[in-house]
């Protein structure tokens, strides 16, 4: 990931000029996902000069293949709109953004599968999901459509996540100075640095003792406790959702002229619920639940259902744990 991030910031003006920071996130989020999904990143923050993987493919480059990539999520958000009718939707741009991403996808499916042929040539120690999801099945459609789901699932939902937090943090500059020293204080900074910054690091460093109120102390806290409690209760990346009724049930809440009797849902229905809306709820978060104010983590942080930034159940969301590891 620090590869990564290095790349990014190359890409930042050194003007001072205004720009976007979350294209920035994009390009940053898929190659840090396909570098863990794949083996190698795509390289879509790659300078021209330097060499691409996917020149020879029919994308061209990285930038190419994030292209296709996008416009085919594009294509398939209004499938979905369509519901039924979703086969309309087809036209000539999509099937070929499909083809292009497939042509990528399908090239490290094979290497995955050859590598599960060829075991001693597999790096020791080194994770790569491609080759775990070829340890369970030989089918190369299904470990295609697992990969692009994880990808799907890794690239926006942290990009949506890092952008947000960027958004509070520069609307509230007592947060940033903390967060900054913390980082200072364990790792040191560019003149004077005490180690290197890796995933396990962050995970077992103590958060903020001190947060928002000079003199209000905080409990010890892992890092990435701000990029997740406090960014995603306001801004949760899904913001909207839906689940199908598979079999006849009943929700406890939302039926009789109060709305909170219990409510008959038939097999085949659909439920829309709005995480965006529930994070927001002053019955469940107080009276100043639209405010981005972190210690009312401190005063209540066991969240059951009203906090659901990632859903849950069986079909909680697949990028919850690849979101942390990326972090």
């Amino acid at each position: 990931m620090d590869g990564h991030v290095t790349k990014m910031m190359d890409l930042i003006p050194k003007d001072g000029s205004t720009f976007d920071i979350q294209r920035l996130f994009f390009l940053l989020t898929i190659d840090s996902a396909t570098h863990f999904l794949f083996g190698e990143s795509v390289g879509s923050m790659r300078t021209s000069a330097e060499s691409s993987l996917l020149e020879k493919s029919t994308v061209g480059n990285a930038q190419g293949f994030a292209e296709a990539f996008n416009r085919a999520q594009e294509y398939l958000a209004a499938r979905s709109r369509a519901m039924a009718f979703y086969w309309l939707v087809n036209p000539k741009e999509f099937r070929e953004a499909n083809q292009l991403v497939h042509e990528v996808v399908d090239h490290y499916v094979r290497l995955a599968l050859e590598a599960k042929r060829h075991p001693e040539k597999k790096e020791p120690g080194r994770y790569i999901f491609a080759e775990a999801l070829a340890g369970d099945t030989d089918d190369p459609r299904v470990i295609r459509d697992n990969m692009l789901n994880i990808l799907l699932a890794g690239r926006d939902t942290t990009a949506s996540l890092l952008s947000s937090a960027f958004f509070y943090l520069a609307r509230h500059p007592n947060v940033w100075t903390r967060l900054r020293q913390t980082i200072v204080d364990e790792f040191g900074d560019a003149q004077h640095p005490k180690g290197t910054i890796t995933h396990a690091r962050l995970k077992d460093t103590p958060y903020l003792r001190y947060f928002l109120n000079e003199g209000a102390q905080y409990p010890r806290r892992k890092l990435e406790y701000l990029l997740t409690r406090l960014v995603l209760r306001l801004l949760p990346p899904v913001p909207l959702n839906f689940r199908v009724a598979a079999k006849d049930t009943s929700l406890p809440l939302g039926g009789g002229p109060d709305g909170k009797a219990p409510i008959y849902v038939r097999k085949g229905e659909l439920v829309s619920y709005s995480v965006y809306a529930m994070h927001r709820r002053t019955d469940l978060y107080g009276p100043d639940a639209h405010a981005f104010r972190p210690e009312r983590w401190e005063e209540n942080s066991k969240r059951g259902w009203e906090y659901l930034p990632f859903n849950g159940g069986p079909r909680i969301c697949l990028g919850r744990k690849f979101t942390s590891h990326m972090l």
